[in-house]
């Protein structure tokens, strides 16, 4: 049986990617991955994007770590 994939956010933090899935660049390409699990940056701060470097934990900018999406499943307001 296949590894499922999960994506964990963690506040202030990155993304941690568990299992199979392709990562692609803006162009499309396809990202190479050397380790299993991989942290991927959403405070835009890394010198190894896509990749998390730990720059995060620097300071945060106003906004940063906030999901962008503003529909579908898990983003109710209250």
């Amino acid at each position: 049986m296949a590894q499922p994939t999960t994506i964990t956010a963690y506040p202030d933090g990155p993304l941690l990617v568990r299992g199979p899935v392709e990562l692609l660049d803006e162009r499309g390409r396809p990202v190479q991955r050397r380790r299993r699990v991989v942290a991927l940056c959403v405070c835009e701060r890394s010198s190894i994007a896509p990749f998390c470097d730990g720059s995060h934990k620097a300071g945060r900018r106003p906004g940063a770590g906030r999901s962008r999406r503003t529909e579908g499943p898990g983003t109710e307001q209250e």
